[in-house]
């Protein structure tokens, strides 16, 4: 097993300039390079985050993982004197004693937390999730849009929050439905977007929801379906973007290919759907269907983050449920992106039965001149496997430091 430290031939060295402490933007260097692939880094774990979320009581496992700064600025370290939103989907809450897990936990669908500042602090983290009469763990969102059929459930994706509609939370919902398949037995039937007010407190009671026209459904082959929501860069100056146009880029993820597609909106049109547009290979089209990949063999989370060169990385787990964190290069939000850099191979599927997925950037919780990377753990036989390694089920994280 490659334990990596890519130090990559260099034809166009990229320089890590991104302002941090209380500096709202990133800075870019003058000169913007055309070059997709030549990049030079070096990748080592990041302990003290995967450690805050080891835990044995309450909240003590799960995935998605998305990083929202609730002030809406995302550039590195720009959440020191504020809040990170963190939402999580399929998730484990009970008690680990001696390494053994406690009769009455349960999973739920999804929760969130709330980290203070941008140090990995277990004092700085809090856990939510709701509950229904009796005490026991509930869900934080449960679909009631139009849409909504029984029995159905939200895996989470990204969010943001948007300066120009009153600084109101947007995150998607995923509609999930449970299917009879051997192997992976759900599968997605609706894309929601779930707005919160400002101020609102966890568990958001007053949130809204709302169906969206963003699940692209395959009418020949249910394995092409696609949705929006895997990622979201808000390109704006609000938003502290180093090269501002003023959309919100939304990403999507279709198929077995695991073709990543984009589109974009003015923050101020977020819940006018007719006001979206979709990246054709040539141009920004009003059709979804015309949507076009701008790459291929990622992961149902994702990022795109900017370089301070005028690039731009796009961060996912290769081939979907694959061995290694990949990045690929990007000369726009949109692309062209270059081939994929293998950044870290994960140890964790050593382990017979686990696998790994879903990696991703998050920015604001980064260092200057670094990347700060997590990754999913699950096993195929979750239910004995949880019992054995109660711990097994929830982030990992990985620091990429630019050169």
């Amino acid at each position: 097993m490659r334990k990596p430290s890519a130090l990559l031939p260099i034809t166009a060295i990229l320089f890590w300039c991104i302002a941090c402490g209380n500096s709202s933007t990133a800075q870019r260097d003058a000169t913007p390079t055309t070059d997709t692939i030549n990049l030079s880094y070096t990748v080592e774990d990041a302990p003290e985050w995967t450690g805050l979320f080891d835990r044995t009581s309450g909240w003590f496992g799960a995935d998605g993982i998305f990083t929202i700064p609730l002030h809406g600025v995302d550039t590195p370290q720009s959440t020191q004197g504020s809040k990170t939103l963190l939402v999580f989907s399929d998730t484990m809450i009970g008690e680990i004693e001696d390494g053994e897990l406690q009769p009455g936990s349960v999973m739920i669908n999804n929760s969130v937390a709330t980290l203070d500042g941008t140090t990995p602090d277990e004092d700085r983290i809090q856990f939510f999730w709701d509950s229904d009469s009796a005490g026991k763990p509930t869900s934080v969102f449960v679909p009631q849009t139009p849409q909504t059929q029984p029995g159905e459930y939200y895996w989470l994706g990204d969010g943001f929050v948007n300066q120009e509609l009153d600084n109101t939370t947007y995150v998607f919902g995923y509609r999930i439905r449970h299917t009879d398949a051997a192997v992976f037995p759900f599968e997605e039937v609706g894309n929601t977007l779930i707005a919160i007010p400002a101020g609102s407190q966890p568990p958001f009671k007053d949130h809204r929801q709302m169906d969206t026209p963003f699940f692209i459904r395959d009418p020949v082959d249910n394995g092409n379906n696609g949705s929006f929501g895997a990622g979201i860069f808000v390109n704006t100056i609000a938003a502290g973007a180093p090269d501002p146009d003023g959309y919100v880029y939304v990403y999507g993820v279709r198929g077995p290919k695991k073709h990543v597609l984009v589109a974009r909106v003015a923050p101020k049109d977020f819940e006018h759907f007719t006001a979206w547009r979709f990246w054709d290979g040539a141009g920004w089209n009003i059709d979804i269907d015309k949507a076009a990949p701008i790459a291929d063999r990622a992961s149902n989370e994702l990022s795109v983050t900017p370089l301070p060169d005028g690039r731009y990385a796009l961060v996912f787990q290769t081939d979907g449920i694959g061995t290694s964190v990949g990045l690929r290069i990007g000369l726009s939000p949109a692309g062209p992106f270059g081939p994929i850099k293998e950044l870290w191979d994960c140890p964790e599927v050593e382990q017979k039965g686990l696998f790994v997925y879903n990696a991703k950037a998050h920015f604001n919780l980064s260092e200057k001149n670094e990347l700060l990377i997590s990754y999913n753990v699950n096993s195929f036989d979750f239910l004995a496997d949880i019992k054995k390694t109660p711990n097994l089920y929830r982030p990992r994280f990985i620091r990429v430091k630019f050169k």
